[in-house]
């Protein structure tokens, strides 16, 4: 570890409720859900700080966060002798505070003291639902060497970017000079850092923070978010506020389209994102599974996990999950399939075909296109799921539409032959 990220404590957010990765977020945090058939989205950014030598971790958590908290614990556990940790800091109610966490500076503000336990020389802040591989040793040499009082990492957007992120405006010593919340269209005129076809510098909500700086600014100020209130504040007061520029892959996972988009790019010849990588594995917890077995199909372009039975199956473009079972002559394209939790048993099969109920998986003859299947979701006998774009959203018992992509919640029941 290099010696001088020995002082930094990691804290991702566990993030809100999560309203619009809905129905994925119905029984689950954010952070918690699955990305690429394998891992969770809390995967990210754990990795990141642990290949960058960040070692001392916290979870803020407050949402559906029971799958999250025993994800966390039984994945990331550190040896006697390394003195790392990853703990869960879930919200709750005091004889200072009644109330849950307000927004992403409000649950800092909440922990302040088990924040300042480790005594830290820097903290650095991360979201649970961005994907990217980011070395965080390079902004926090990066933040010391400025001496600022805060760092920012931002990425070079071009105009149709600009208006749904907060655009900062630096000078050429990366000193942060302004801040704009998701400015209009109209309103860029004079918000340009940079030259080119990407002139603003959009924050990435990744922050580094001098820990006196933090506390003092959680002490002083009331605002509930570090975008809308805290980094505007400390801009106004003369701080050193600091723009780390980063032109690597990042996306932020925060929609049902988005989280769709991210996984379907996984599966090409050429992904955005390396899940391959040898110097820079993505962490998760290890699971026991065999090989997956593959009868007769057709896969093209498939990004496929462990543990799966696909029996003469034709799949294209698509995600399978862990432990997927997709029967003979089911079509597969451009799905996400997350998969299942558990192998069903042969007793537990005969007790879905007397409740008649089909079994976890895709049936028989069915044909499936445009749709994120969550975990442990049974499909019977030749259900035809259509692709819906351009069509309104809406929701039902069993499925729900945004964006035109059919998403079926985890657990959902689709009966045979049913047309959706």
């Amino acid at each position: 570890m290099l010696s001088f990220m020995h002082n930094v404590l990691g804290v991702v957010l566990g993030g809100g409720a999560g309203t619009r990765l809905y129905p994925l977020t119905k029984l689950r945090a954010k952070p918690a859900v699955p990305l690429a058939g394998y891992y969770r989205l809390i995967d990210i950014p754990i990795s990141n700080c642990i290949h960058s030598g960040i070692n001392r971790i916290y979870v803020l958590t407050q949402f559906n966060s029971v799958s999250l908290h025993r994800h966390v614990t039984r994945t990331y556990q550190f040896d006697n002798f390394s003195g790392g940790w990853v703990r869960i800091l879930a919200a709750e109610q005091t004889p200072m505070s009644k109330s849950w966490y307000q927004g992403t500076a409000d649950a800092l503000r909440k922990q302040l003291f088990q924040l300042q336990v480790p005594e830290p020389r820097d903290i650095l802040i991360l979201s649970g639902d961005h994907l990217y591989r980011m070395n965080y040793a390079d902004f926090v040499r990066f933040h010391g060497v400025n001496e600022a009082d805060i760092s920012i990492a931002v990425k070079p957007v071009d105009a149709d970017d600009a208006t749904r992120m907060g655009i900062l405006q630096a000078d050429k010593e990366h000193r942060i000079q302004g801040f704009t919340e998701k400015p209009p269209i109209d309103q860029l005129n004079g918000l340009e850092s940079l030259e080119g076809d990407k002139p603003y510098l959009a924050s990435m909500g990744i922050y580094v923070f001098r820990t006196k700086t933090l506390v003092d600014l959680m002490r002083k100020e009331t605002g509930s978010d570090f975008g809308k209130h805290i980094i505007p504040t400390a801009i106004e007061k003369g701080l050193r506020v600091f723009a780390y520029p980063f032109d690597g892959y990042w996306e932020d996972i925060g929609t049902i389209k988005a989280f769709y988009d991210v996984n379907l790019a996984l599966t090409g010849a050429n992904p955005p994102f390396d899940c391959f990588s040898a110097e820079w594995p993505i962490y998760t917890r290890a699971r026991y599974l065999p090989g997956s077995q593959i009868l007769d199909s057709n896969l093209m372009r498939v990004l496929l996990a462990p543990g799966c039975q696909l029996d003469h199956a034709a799949i294209a473009d698509s995600v399978v999950g862990m432990r997927s079972i997709i029967k003979n002559g089911a079509h597969l394209h451009r799905v996400v399939m997350m998969g299942a939790d558990y192998f069903e048993t042969e007793v537990q099969k005969e007790e879905n075909e007397r409740l008649g109920l089909p079994n976890i998986g895709v049936g028989s003859g069915s044909v499936i296109e445009n749709t994120i299947l969550d975990k442990n979701v049974r499909i019977g006998h030749n259900v035809v799921i259509r692709n819906h774009a351009g069509r309104e959203d809406e929701e039902t018992d069993t499925y729900v539409v945004r964006d035109g992509i059919v998403v079926v919640p985890k657990g959902a029941v689709i009966p045979d032959n049913t047309v959706i």
